[in-house]
C-alpha cells in the first residue's frame, strides 16, 4: 500500500496542515519505526556479545551477586525490547495495509503528536484511557 519511492525531505516533520497519513507521513513513520527497530536489534546483539564474552568469575559472593543482578536487569530490559519489536513489526504491517494512524477501537485519527511520541500507538489517547480504566476495573473487581 505504501509508496516506497517517496523520498522524505531531510527536515520533514508531519504537520496537521497536510492530509493525514499522506505518502510523506507514512514514509516518515515507516522510516522512524525501521530505525528504532534497527537500534534495538543492535543493542540486543551487543548485549549478547558481552554475555558470551564475559564469564562470571567473581570470587567474592557479594560481587558475583551484584553482577548477576545487573545482568538480570539487562535481560529483563531485552525482553521488554523483544516485545517492543513485535509492536514495531505490527505498526509496519499497519503502514503496509494503510491502517496506520487510525484507532483500532474507534477508527478515528490518532494525533500526530501521539504518533511522534509513541509510533506504535494503536489507539487515540481517549480510547487508551477508557481501555486502561476498564482493565483496572476488571483487575480490582
Amino acid at each position: 500500500m505504501t509508496n516506497a519511492s517517496v523520498e522524505l525531505p531531510v527536515d520533514y516533520r508531519p504537520s496537521d496542515d497536510e492530509a493525514f497519513m499522506n505518502p510523506l507521513q507514512m514514509e516518515y513513520f515507516r522510516s522512524r519505526l525501521l530505525a528504532w527497530k534497527k537500534q534495538i536489534l543492535g543493542e540486543a546483539e551487543a548485549t549478547l556479545n558481552v554475555l558470551q564474552m564475559e564469564q562470571l568469575r567473581e570470587p567474592d559472593p557479594n560481587d558475583r551477586a551484584s553482577h548477576e543482578a545487573d545482568w538480570s536487569v539487562e535481560l529483563r530490559t531485552r525482553d521488554r525490547q523483544r516485545k517492543l519489536i513485535a509492536k514495531i513489526d505490527a505498526a509496519l504491517r499497519r503502514i503496509e495495509d494503510g491502517e496506520y494512524g487510525y484507532c483500532e477501537i474507534t477508527g478515528e485519527q490518532i494525533s500526530l503528536r501521539r504518533l511522534e511520541a509513541r509510533p506504535v500507538a494503536t489507539m487515540t489517547v481517549e480510547a487508551q484511557e477508557r481501555h486502561e480504566r476498564r482493565e483496572k476495573l476488571s483487575r480490582d473487581g
